[in-house]
């Protein structure tokens, strides 16, 4: 069948369930532990993974300071932008997967008759990670529904727990629960082959803690729980040399959701399972200050940083402090590329030598979907704007220019070798880890745009909003086109006055100046590029703030060589389009997502510019009635068009260039 076709047939399927399902949002009651005896309205409120949200609600409390909390997914309405409609697409795609196919390896795993037949690609019966995907998309539902409101993806995901309880009993090995069997993890631990049985299981124990946290769903944590008594009883016995064996194959975030279950539960066993994925190789380097990433498998990596930042959050080990900040920042600092990803063939190389790294198989998706969940927590220890400005690049630049506008499926890498196309995934044959993680990515957008603390508002992202702050009793709105227009403008409304700072990000790419205007009158701005503008005051309803950026051309040399360049105005990138010459069906869209590496370029790429010394407003002129896109007249052979990286689809392009 025709891919767009098909692509059709599903969303097709997709719009028919939202329209037979009750779209009304739900309205959310307060829990804590001290009000148990209270009758639950509708559901479980939503609880946050992050520090500071909902406190009474965990039974562990951070040990450290918060300063800064991001509200509630159900909190921030996504209004018409790029955003929401990558949201839209992602929501049809969740709700057009056959939910027996996803399952059908675990009922057969665990004996269970059935009809159906496994998903390809990475979901096939004979593939050892099979079952990762399944547990995506428990996470993903459960932010959908936060997200939009929508009950369609809370019943979908219900019957996913429903399922999954019913696998974990009649398998009926103390707690132990995935698409594959148990000796799968005893090959691990003994050292022999086996892909990433771990892996696999975390994500089905975080799928599970998300069905709680976001749905409320009693039984979806029942069952993380067991799996996680399951996991300490099986590693708890093993010797320090046997963790080391065990800890040689890719666990994913295995320590992250095994603190997040102990923040939940206060289970101690809980903390003790991710302890004892603690690798000591890895992360003692780190926390000595030594950049030991060359060579290391990049989305192997980063989750063991997450895990070690949330158990910093509850335990106020310094250690872990030290690691998540310190690797957080060689990582910016020396193996990320202009987009804000990082990595090539997966891995990460010798520092500071991007453009010896300019191939098809870099930045791949994950590694920045994690990133971004690492600058999560750092942002909240620090309330520190450089955080921000990354999480900006990152999103703009690579999670928002992953999925195919046409079709919502996603890419595993980004290339950046002169010439590339992104390689697209299938609906139901390809199950990349990053297909998996998309899932989570493209329902989340809501989470990072406000923080607030004791005083005030933190508004980090410019993306057309309604946030609703309950206990203030205010609502803001956030009307922009942002980056296609240099501005923002956001409104407040509150039924009385209310004393509060509004803290304004100043990005630090607009080194131009930024302008400020509270109910159309300038103030004074001191505040410096990469820091907030604090606007403390008495707030009345129906005041304005009005800000303006100054977005200007600028290059983002490699850090290796200032003469091979990207180039950005204001926080897009922007990439050179190169035409669709050799892109033939199927392609873009892949089996495997290194199905077109060995693809040939044609001759006619250009990836060397004759600008070496020039100013970029010389040569780079915007095409009217276009925003974000500029065209490169009289420095190559013909004149060429750029467009912001985000927008490029089913086209080659050239992301850095050779200054001559």
């Amino acid at each position: 069948m025709d891919k767009f076709i098909q692509f059709k047939k599903l969303e097709k399927n997709a719009n028919n369930q939202l329209s037979n399902m009750n779209h009304s949002k739900i309205k959310f009651s307060r829990l804590g532990l001290a009000v148990l005896a209270f009758i639950l309205i509708m559901t479980f409120p939503a609880k946050s993974q992050y520090p500071g949200q909902y406190p009474s609600l965990w039974n562990v409390n951070p040990k450290i300071e918060i300063k800064a909390s991001s509200f509630n997914l159900e909190d921030v309405k996504l209004l018409d932008s790029p955003f929401s409609e990558t949201v839209e697409r992602n929501g049809k795609w969740l709700l057009s997967m056959d939910i027996k196919r996803l399952l059908h390896s675990f009922r057969v795993n665990a004996g269970i008759q059935t009809s159906s037949k496994a998903l390809e690609g990475w979901e096939k019966l004979d593939t050892e990670l099979r079952g990762h995907t399944l547990g995506h998309v428990m996470s993903g539902l459960a932010m959908m529904y936060k997200t939009t409101g929508n009950i369609a993806y809370k019943n979908r995901g219900d019957s996913i727990v429903t399922a999954l309880a019913d696998c974990q009993r009649i398998l009926n090995q103390d707690g132990y629960l995935s698409a594959f069997p148990p000796n799968f993890i005893d090959r691990c631990i003994a050292g022999r082959p086996v892909w990433a049985p771990w892996y696999t299981i975390h994500k089905i124990m975080a799928g599970l803690t998300d069905m709680y946290i976001y749905a409320g769903n009693k039984q979806a944590l029942d069952v993380a729980e067991k799996i996680s008594g399951w996991a300490y009883w099986k590693l708890s016995p093993l010797t320090p040399q046997q963790l080391v064996v065990n800890m040689k194959n890719e666990f994913g975030g295995m320590i992250e959701v095994a603190y997040n279950l102990y923040s939940i539960t206060g289970n101690d066993n809980d903390r003790k399972l991710a302890e004892l994925f603690f690798d000591n190789v890895v992360l003692d380097p780190l926390a000595n200050g030594t950049d030991n990433l060359p060579r290391l498998h990049a989305n192997t990596t980063i989750p063991k940083i997450i895990g070690e930042a949330r158990g910093y959050e509850l335990t106020g080990d310094e250690v872990q402090k030290r690691i998540a900040i310190f690797f957080w920042q060689e990582v910016i600092d020396h193996h990320t590329y202009a987009n804000g990803g990082n990595s090539d063939f997966e891995h990460f190389f010798a520092p500071d030598k991007i453009s010896e790294h300019l191939t098809v198989r870099t930045t791949e998706t994950c590694n920045t979907y994690n990133m971004l969940k690492l600058t999560r927590h750092l942002f909240s220890w620090t309330a520190d704007a450089r955080y921000a400005d990354y999480y900006e690049q990152a999103l703009y630049n690579h999670i928002l220019a992953a999925p195919d506008p046409r079709t919502g499926m996603v890419s595993y890498f980004m290339p950046m070798k002169p010439g590339a196309f992104k390689v697209y995934s299938t609906p139901t044959s390809s199950f990349w880890c990053c297909v998996g993680s998309g899932f989570e990515s493209n329902a989340k957008y809501a989470e990072s745009i406000y923080y607030h603390n004791t005083s005030g508002i933190f508004v980090n992202l410019f993306i057309p909003s309604e946030l609703t702050w309950k206990e203030k009793g205010m609502k803001l709105v956030q009307q922009t086109t942002y980056p296609e227009e240099p501005s923002t403008h956001l409104k407040i409304e509150t039924d009385k006055d209310i004393k509060m700072a509004f803290n304004i990000r100043y990005p630090g790419w607009s080194s131009g100046g930024i302008q400020i205007k509270i109910n159309g009158k300038a103030i004074p701005v001191k505040s410096k590029p990469g820091s907030y503008i604090a606007l403390d005051r008495t707030w009345k309803n129906g005041d304005k703030i009005d800000v303006t950026f100054t977005m200007d051309l600028r290059y983002i040399p490699a850090n290796d060589n200032p003469d091979k360049t990207a180039i950005a105005f204001g926080p897009v990138l922007l990439a050179g389009k190169m035409g669709k010459e050799g892109i033939q069906p199927p392609a873009p869209y892949a089996l495997d997502q290194n199905d077109y590496n060995n693809y040939p370029v044609p001759e006619n790429v250009i990836s060397t510019i004759k600008a070496k010394g020039k100013k970029l407003n010389d040569w780079l002129k915007p095409v009217p009635g276009k925003p974000l896109e500029f065209k490169a007249i009289g420095v190559a052979d013909r004149d060429f068009d750029l467009s912001p990286y985000y927008k490029i689809v089913e086209e080659r392009y050239v992301m850095y260039w050779d200054l001559k």
